[in-house]
């Protein structure tokens, strides 16, 4: 690969990416860029050409976390820096691989110095290097949450904190944050999203002519990387200088208070939890006057500073995808164009004064056009806006909703092999209990079964494994003790060697490979149960998506079974092949049961460490052949075999029930559970209800022996 990166000037189209970063280099403080989009989209390539852009900086002379010679660190660790030399160097790209150690994140201490000859030795690790740079993430969603959550709090603060072992070290870590991520292969944490300043959606254009353009420069570059850049050297100079001008007039914009009150209006109107919205919507909106030249902050800017702080930060469910409504942003800006005065012949004392009327205009009427469908405030989540009711069609039983008249049910004993249900609408999702994989496992970090981690609490010590990260005090000491008189102690210094250090194992919490196997036959296509089925299977896919999980999807209905969504961390995904799945036919439970057994048999091999948590959501009937039952207990008793830890939903209802759905779970080693035993909360009251009980059975029994 060449060292010639590609011109940040020659990438065709992607100008919202373009103006972010770009906006980023201008203002730091904005916070970053996320970067969201397929593969194959340039990403990368836009983030490493920015480096190429940025002005260079002075650092002082030996110091390994480049500090600036006219406001050194007070806290830096190679200081203190007086009267220091210094000289200039480009900014920094530092890249963050994703199976990135926490020890390389923040530096190291070397412990064997430390306690062999009493030295603090410390090794600075990768944001010590990105400090006043670019710090890039690729496939920022595949880190692990402690991992991203030590990055994003180390942008937020400005500075790396290092404590272990009793020595404490910090120094600053001021840098650009940018982070890029495919949807497909799973989301951030909404906490996590709010730490990046700007978000911007990125897709492949569809345009001909455009890609022919993008594959032509792509061409040229590989076969003359210097040629190529050369031709855009001009271009390239005066971006830079742009930039430079851009950073010298920032701290001469005006933000103007009818501008201030368009920002927060905008930030209370789309109902963004905390301030950090208002803030970095400011910070963009003059650093976009500045990269204009202007010294005062536009309407116009607050509107470009709302579509790209916002979208990763409105108020939705997990599921939903990142977006803004523009008709509420342009109601909201038009609302607060102007400065507040109070006009006496205007403003009465009654609630329909005119004076900015931002309050009366959000309330629950909808907005200053009064509580018509174009009225202001939030958009409903299911309409689609305005024109939602445009989007049923009266043959569409699915687009009734819930409240809809039920279809006629497909008699469970006969199912039609061929008739196809629309799909039906999943009903609200809730908390769930929590279903856990026995023992203790060593797969990635997550929150759902206990596993040996990076994180969590000590359980145990043991040699290194490599090089030595978590020192175990006490068990070294332990081990080292015995040894003293035969080292020739001398002194309070403690004689240590090599083989008496011993690491900390702990224990925290991994996540798991949770596959679905979904029954979507004839015997389940009743609309009010599948409407609570699949509420009950979207919240388990909410569960899973908060403790961190890889979901798949398994259905079968008809002559066989699907793999409606092989094994992945997006899921988004699931819910939205969950919403669309039609219903009816037979049910080939066996097929269902051993698609899912080839499934996990190929997961093993491709991730041995992650466990895998299967989930069978069926009523229990297995039909479509004269031994159908035998066959579906036969499959059953593969995974007990190999102790696959299992749950069975069971969906069986009515007056009169066969508990097949509870003999499956018996035969899978596994536990049955009803929809209504889902809930957690659910569970919660039946245990209350048990240990009242059981308190005032206590109470009975030591009234009766008082009595006696």
């Amino acid at each position: 690969m060449s060292d010639v990166r590609y011109p940040f000037t020659a990438i065709v189209g992607m100008a919202d990416l373009r103006l972010g970063l770009l906006l980023n280099a201008v203002s730091p403080a904005v916070g970053g860029v996320l970067v969201r989009g397929e593969k194959g989209t340039a990403k990368s390539t836009m983030v490493r050409a920015l480096a190429g852009l940025l002005p260079s900086i002075a650092t002082v002379d030996d110091c390994r976390f480049a500090c600036d010679p006219a406001a050194p660190d007070p806290q830096c660790p190679d200081g203190p820096h007086d009267s220091p030399s210094s000289s200039e160097r480009p900014s920094q790209l530092v890249e963050l691989p994703v199976g990135v150690a926490e020890d390389r994140i923040v530096g190291s201490l070397d412990l064997e110095r430390a306690l062999a000859e009493g030295v603090k030795a410390y090794e600075p690790g990768l944001l010590a290097r990105a400090h006043r740079g670019v710090l890039y993430i690729d496939e920022v969603n595949l880190l692990q949450d402690h991992v991203v959550d030590l990055l994003l709090d180390a942008a937020a603060m400005g500075r790396s904190y290092v404590e272990r072992e009793g020595v404490s070290v910090r120094h600053a870590a001021r840098f650009l944050l940018v982070g890029t991520m495919n949807p497909e292969e799973g989301e951030l944490r909404p906490q996590l999203l709010d730490r990046f300043g700007l978000t911007v959606e990125i897709a492949a254009t569809r345009d001909p002519a455009e890609r022919a353009e993008v594959v032509r420069r792509r061409l040229g570059y590989d076969a003359d990387p210097t040629g190529f850049a050369a031709r855009f050297a001009e271009e390239e100079r005066a971006l830079a200088e742009r930039i430079t001008a851009a950073r010298e007039l920032l701290p001469k914009v005006e933000l103007t208070d009818v501008a201030l009150r368009q920002i927060t209006a905008v930030c209370a109107a789309f109902e963004v939890d905390g301030l950090r919205a208002d803030i970095v919507m400011a910070r963009t909106a003059v650093a976009l006057a500045a990269w204009d030249g202007r010294t005062e902050v536009l309407e116009e800017d607050v509107r470009k500073a709302a579509q790209l702080a916002l979208p990763h930060r409105r108020r939705r469910n997990p599921f939903d995808a990142p977006g803004l409504d523009e008709e509420q942003l342009d109601r909201t800006l038009e609302e607060h164009a102007q400065q507040e005065e109070p006009e006496p012949e205007d403003d009465g004392p009654g609630p329909d004064g005119d004076g900015g009327g931002s309050d009366d205009g959000d309330g629950p009427e909808g907005g200053p056009d009064g509580g018509g469908p174009d009225g202001g405030g939030a958009p409903e989540p299911s309409d689609g806006g305005p024109e939602a009711p445009e989007a049923p069609s009266p043959e569409d039983p699915a687009s009734d909703g819930p409240e809809a008249p039920a279809q006629p049910p497909v008699p469970a004993q006969h199912p039609a092999p061929t008739r196809e249900s629309a799909p039906v609408a999943a009903g609200d999702p809730y908390r769930t209990r929590l279903f856990t994989v026995k023992g203790t496992g060593h797969g990635a970090q997550g929150r759902r079964s206990p596993a040996e981690t990076t994180g969590g609490h000590t359980i145990r010590a043991r040699r290194p494994q490599g090089a030595l990260a978590r020192l175990h005090l006490t068990a070294t000491l332990q081990a080292a003790a015995p040894h003293q008189a035969a080292r020739g102690r001398s002194g309070r210094a403690l004689v240590v060697h090599k083989d008496d250090f011993r690491e900390q194992v702990r224990q925290g919490r991994e996540s798991n490979l949770v596959l679905f196997v979904v029954d979507a036959s004839g015997s389940m296509a009743a609309r009010q149960r599948m409407t609570a089925v699949k509420g009950a299977v979207l919240s388990l896919l909410m569960d899973a998506y908060q403790r961190r999980d890889k979901i798949g999807m398994i259905t079968f209905r008809g002559s066989g079974a699907e793999l409606a969504l092989p094994p992945t961390s997006s899921v988004e995904v699931g819910a939205a092949r969950l919403e669309s799945l039609p219903t009816g036919g037979r049910t080939p439970l066996a097929a269902g049961l051993l698609r899912a057994h080839e499934v996990l048999r190929v997961e093993r091999l491709r991730d041995p460490s992650r466990r895998p948590l299967l989930v069978v959501v069926t009523d229990g009937r297995a039909t479509g052949g004269r031994d159908a039952l035998a066959q579906s207990r036969r499959a059953a008793a593969l995974f007990a075999a190999q102790g696959t830890a299992s749950v069975v939903l069971d969906c069986e209802s009515g007056p009169v029930r066969l508990g097949l759905a509870r003999t499956l779970a018996g035969l899978l080693g596994g536990t049955a559970v009803s929809l209504d035993e889902l809930r957690a909360e659910g569970v919660a009251s039946l245990v209350r209800e048990n240990r009242a009980a059981d308190r005032s059975a206590n109470r009975s029994t030591t009234s009766m022996r008082k009595a006696a």
